[in-house]
């Protein structure tokens, strides 16, 4: 019988055999944490010890086509805070009172997770002297508070091209998981739009870091190693400012001559001026427009919410890429090319316009804008007055042969297609045929059929057809340049660090008409009617060059009618082709018209004047 002392015994036996189980696998974790994982345990210790922290690239600067800065970096003063200080209440609250902010703004942006751990969290941009004086008098009030150069996108020139240039912000979570910005962090400001956007990839440059030693709270303690950043590569537009400014001064005219003759709801309006050979755009504006430095530090959500109201008319719309209008008149240059081109029509050919058509039948009457009637009619004259009665008349004729040859001969010329600008958003425009009414109509089967109105609806630019300011600049820059539509792009060089080009944009030919050269003497001198004789005459009284053009006045269920100007000058030798469109600003020859003349004088080296015009035409 076992006694107890031997209990004791076998009990400290089997303690001992525990003991030193525990001690073989703390000795066996040791060997394995310091022989078998020891350089990674090292490595993960100074990780610990030291953090990085990227330094931002400045922007690349943008230029006009002369070398003009159009956007360029600043230095400004900026107020930040330690990451520590989010939790801070009773700082953030007395740094919202001295920069005059929300306190809510301050507390966001403190609590921001978009910058690396140690990376201060940026408050406010351009801050005040004063409010940099009391800070910096009153630092031991403000702990981790500071003071540091900020460098930020500065428009010398103010909103002068802002739809071209853009503006930039910090990048977003969805732009990130696109998988196109791998080299991107949270944080990091972007182009959102216009150049900015486009050619980011350029303008960004390459980052720089610094590595620094922080204690074991944190804190950092000295800089290691650091790397300078590589600035991003300045770029060279095709737009020319002087060209620009008048662009933009020309569609405000616009818009006050019209407002003075009763159309009071004008107010937005957009322009466009290519080479017609190389397909440079020259200038590109839309009002209303927006100013650039709303975004800098980040837009306030007061700001945003403005500029997306309805009833600012949508400022931060690039209207001249982005919007879609019924062309008009200003389509019966397509029309006539068409015309002659399949034999529709011809020089010779006659018509007589009384005010009132009905070549579909007495129950589908038609009125020419002319109710008063033009009279007897051929090609020429039909384009110098606009009259819808000589363009029913190829319509109808277009619906029997059956064969949607004028949305065909459209397409040749870019309508109801993205023409390729180097710019985002460009919208495609419609082209309409029977497949596209049967599919928009598909659950309404009485409206599915395609009609002879149809096609008289078409040919004078109504109905459903639609195009931007910059297609309509196309077609008119391809009727200058024996037929071919350049490919439009606002990028004209990529420079290096020495203001050398490393990229130059060579000019491309878009689309191909193969339009008779017939065809297009005979369009041109039908525009050059258009402006010593025609719709267009008042506009152009006096102009030291010929201009071949057309007016066209759009009408808009529900709203006033749309002013429309396209031309292409000098007619003899065309180097400019020029749209204008004026929402709600009634007649294109009495208010498109001479913004058209303004900007034309810009480009032709001609003194700009503002002058008043009367056509009562659509």
């Amino acid at each position: 019988m076992a006694t107890y002392r031997d209990e004791l015994r076998s009990r400290y036996a089997a303690l001992a055999v525990v003991f030193l189980a525990v001690l073989g696998v703390l000795f066996l974790r040791a060997w394995s944490m310091q022989i078998l994982s020891g350089d990674d345990f090292a490595a993960a210790a100074e990780n610990n010890r030291i953090r990085e922290i990227a330094v931002e690239a400045p922007r690349g600067r943008i230029l006009d086509r002369n070398g003009v800065p159009l956007v360029q970096n600043r230095a400004t003063l900026g107020v930040t805070v330690d990451p520590s200080a989010r939790g801070d209440e009773d700082l953030l609250y007395r740094l919202s009172v001295a920069l005059d902010m929300p306190f809510a703004d301050v507390t966001e942006r403190a609590s921001s997770e978009r910058e690396a751990a140690l990376q201060p969290r940026l408050i406010a941009v351009d801050v005040p002297m004063t409010t940099v004086a009391y800070l910096a008098e009153h630092e031991s009030e403000y702990p981790g508070v500071e003071i540091s150069v900020v460098p930020v996108r500065e428009y010398p020139n103010g909103t002068l091209a802002a739809h071209v240039l853009g503006y930039t912000g910090e990048i977003s979570e969805e732009a990130l998981k696109s998988g196109d910005m791998d080299s991107y962090a949270l944080g990091d400001v972007v182009g959102k739009s216009g150049a900015e956007r486009q050619f980011e990839p350029v303008l960004h440059g390459e980052k720089g870091y610094r590595r620094i030693e922080v204690d074991a709270m944190g804190k950092a303690r000295a800089v290691i190693e650091e790397a300078e950043p590589v600035a991003g590569s300045d770029v060279k537009l095709t737009i020319d400012i002087d060209v620009q400014r008048v662009a933009e001064e020309a569609l405000v005219n616009a818009l006050a001559a019209a407002r003075a003759d009763d159309f009071k709801n004008a107010r937005a309006g957009s322009a466009v001026a290519l080479d017609v050979v190389t397909g440079e755009v020259l200038a590109m504006a839309s009002v209303p427009t927006y100013d650039p430095t709303l975004f800098i530090g980040g837009i306030s959500q007061a700001n945003w919410e403005a500029l997306n109201d309805k009833d600012s008319e949508y400022p931060l719309n690039n209207r001249a890429i982005q919007a879609l209008y019924p062309p008009a008149s200003t389509f019966k240059a397509i029309t006539g090319l068409a015309g002659l081109e399949y034999g529709v029509t011809s020089l010779s050919h006659s018509y007589y316009c009384s005010g009132r058509w009905t070549g579909q039948g007495e129950d589908w009457a038609k009125f020419c804008w002319n109710r008063r009637g033009h009279g007897t009619m051929n090609f020429t004259s039909g384009i110098a007055q606009s009259c819808d009665t000589v363009f029913y008349e190829i319509g109808i004729e277009f619906y029997r042969r059956g064969a949607e040859e004028m949305q065909d001969f459209s397409k040749r010329f870019g309508l109801g297609s993205r023409l390729g600008i180097d710019l985002p958003g460009e919208m495609e425009g419609r082209v309409p045929d029977a497949q596209w009414k049967a599919e928009w109509n598909r659950d309404y089967p009485e409206y599915q059929r395609w009609l002879p109105g149809d096609d008289t609806n078409l040919v004078i630019g109504q109905g459903d057809l639609l195009a931007t300011p910059l297609q309509m600049a196309g077609v008119f820059a391809g009727l200058a340049n024996d037929g071919d539509v350049m490919r439009p792009h606002v990028l004209k060089e990529v420079l290096d660090s020495k203001g050398e080009p490393v990229r130059i944009v060579d000019a491309e030919v878009a689309f191909e008409t193969d339009v008779g050269e017939a065809s297009l003497r005979a369009m041109h001198n039908a525009l050059l009617a258009v402006t010593e004789g025609g719709t267009g005459t008042s506009a152009f009284r006096g102009f030291p060059e010929r201009v071949a053009g057309k007016t066209g006045t759009a009408e808009v269920a529900g709203r006033d009618d749309y002013a429309w100007f396209t031309a292409y000058a000098p007619a003899d030798d065309p180097r400019y082709a020029v749209a204008v469109v004026i929402e709600q600003g009634g007649g294109g020859g009495a208010v498109a018209a001479p913004a058209a003349r303004e900007i034309l004088s810009a480009l032709l080296g001609l003194p700009v004047e503002t002058v008043r015009a009367s056509d009562d035409s659509r």
